[in-house]
């Protein structure tokens, strides 16, 4: 614990989703005017000189004379952004005796400040409100940020708006300055993309459901237009509703990514969709110092589409194959190591050809061997992790135009993957696209019948030891979404229809 009644004020860095506790300690001295700031500060550090200068003068504050040392401990932790500014300032007004000392022992301060005292939004304040909280502290964040902050539960928040704000809080610490009081909500609002919207696909309607029962990956093979793209904006819509600990992970990522738009007053699951010409570090994070979640983090408990998956850079994609393992990403840089959880479902979404025609027409110009290297830009250890492929086929135009509306519409799929969902939460305690090598056995254990038809099949299609523990967990989910209690041949056989290799697409 500092000393606070020298001036320091406790705040908090950012280090992926974690806050670790920052000391700014300040020191008046005499002599020529001058104003030092120590302890690793990178660029945008350093220039909170001017801003709380400008804020303290725009503020109708006094500044003291003389020369201002302020260090940032521990000194060996780097410091990024414009979060310290607001503590530097009141750390300058507190030791200059413009604000009592005594209450910056019960807050924890985060905010940029503007030249004219405006406190401005800074990314990852839920993570600091909770470490704030978890070590028995308020904390004093912009007005911006307390929608997030809101998850933060049983922590004294208060959201501000300008430096003068601050100053009234800490001179009555008791009084309701700031105090926020909103609960987040955790339902989503947005409308519900109907199932029934695409017309025809009954296979990949049932590939869908499938997926997002058992948080299976799926590739979807078609040309263009035929319901590729509204196919998989419909996952996300088909998946149950984020629980309480789920939503305060999705905010996490998403306040250190500094995405402030999507952290209003409701938490739904992400569906992220990357362009083709993304960089690896756009899709799995990365930055020069400290990296910042890229998509995969992103779509944490969502959804990740990546439309025209060959299109992609080769390495752009083999990056994927680590978090579609793991569920989370590890970043390596010379001033720091940052994990990221990357739990998401991949929705891809591809042509058969380049030409996009084939299945369209029989008059594609692509030849054989240009059709093949086109497919061959996805990796077999790539597609060994991508746990149903399904053809879309395009739809007649008397399909298409036929005003009567077929098929089950979003809520009753949705009951059916929610109910296989509760039974894999309760079997098992997770759903069974994570199940590992020991939970296989024990949860998805097969007959004498079964293990024949996996012998023979794992011959024929020349599958690997995760290929076939993959179609047994994506039976295990068939058996669940008929409400059968043991993986029966029927469900392996239909998995295995599933698992069509990629150069039958």
């Amino acid at each position: 614990m500092p000393h606070t009644n020298h001036g320091a004020v406790l705040s908090r860095a950012e280090c992926g989703i974690d806050a670790p506790q920052v000391v700014i300690e300040t020191q008046l001295g005499g002599g020529l005017p001058g104003f030092a700031l120590v302890g690793l500060p990178e660029t945008a550090v350093r220039e909170a000189r001017e801003r709380v200068k400008g804020a303290i003068g725009a503020s109708r504050l006094a500044f003291p004379g003389g020369k201002i040392t302020v260090n940032l401990a521990p000194a060996d932790l780097p410091k990024e952004g414009g979060r310290f500014d607001l503590g530097i300032a009141l750390g300058v007004l507190a030791r200059s005796g413009v604000v009592p000392t005594s209450a910056l022992a019960h807050f924890e301060v985060i905010g940029e400040l503007s030249l004219y005292g405006d406190i401005r939004p800074v990314r990852g304040a839920l993570s600091a409100a909770i470490a704030a909280g978890q070590a028995g502290r308020g904390i004093v964040v912009p007005w911006q940020n307390r929608h997030e902050v809101a998850l933060a539960r049983d922590v004294d928040v208060r959201a501000l708006r300008h430096l003068n704000d601050a100053c009234a809080l800490l001179r009555d610490p008791s009084s309701d300055v700031g105090r926020w009081h909103a609960e987040a909500g955790i339902a989503n609002d947005a409308p519900v993309r109907e199932l029934t919207d695409v017309k025809g696909q009954p296979a990949a309607k049932r590939a869908l459901e499938i997926a997002a029962a058992g948080g299976h990956h799926l590739l979807m093979s078609g040309p263009p237009g035929s319901g590729k793209t509204m196919l998989a904006q419909r996952l996300a819509d088909l998946l149950p509703p984020l629980l309480d600990s789920e939503a305060l992970e999705v905010v996490r990522i998403h306040s250190a990514y500094g995405n402030f738009a999507a952290l209003g007053a409701g938490v739904a699951r992400p569906l992220r969709a990357p362009h083709h010409t993304a960089s690896t570090a756009a899709l799995v994070g990365g930055g020069s110092r400290i990296p910042r979640p890229g998509e995969i983090s992103l779509a944490h408990l969502g959804v990740l589409f990546l439309d025209e998956l060959p299109e992609f850079d080769r390495r752009v994609l083999e990056s994927l194959r680590q978090p579609l393992e793991s569920g989370a990403i590890e970043l390596a840089r010379a001033h720091a190591t940052v994990s990221y959880p990357a739990r998401f479902q991949l929705i891809a979404a591809m042509n058969p050809c380049p030409a996009g025609r084939a299945c369209v027409s029989t008059d594609c110009s692509c030849t054989p061997d240009q059709k093949r290297r086109y497919q061959n830009r996805l990796s077999s250890p790539l597609l060994d992790r991508i746990d149903i492929r399904v053809n879309v086929n395009a739809v007649s135009s008397a399909v298409l135009l036929d005003p009567v509306v077929t098929g089950e519409d979003t809520a009753t799929v949705r009951a059916r993957v929610a109910a296989a969902r509760t039974r894999q939460i309760e079997r098992a305690g997770k759903l069974n696209a994570v199940l590992d090598v020991r939970e296989i056995d024990r949860y998805c254990a097969l007959d004498s019948a079964g293990r024949a038809l996996m012998e023979r099949a794992g011959n024929r299609l020349g599958l690997s030891a995760r290929g076939i523990h993959r179609v047994i967990k994506l039976a295990r989910t068939l058996a669940d979404l008929a409400g059968e209690p043991t993986v029966t041949t029927t469900h392996l056989g239909e998995a295995l229809a599933f698992r069509t290799p990629a150069t039958q697409f």
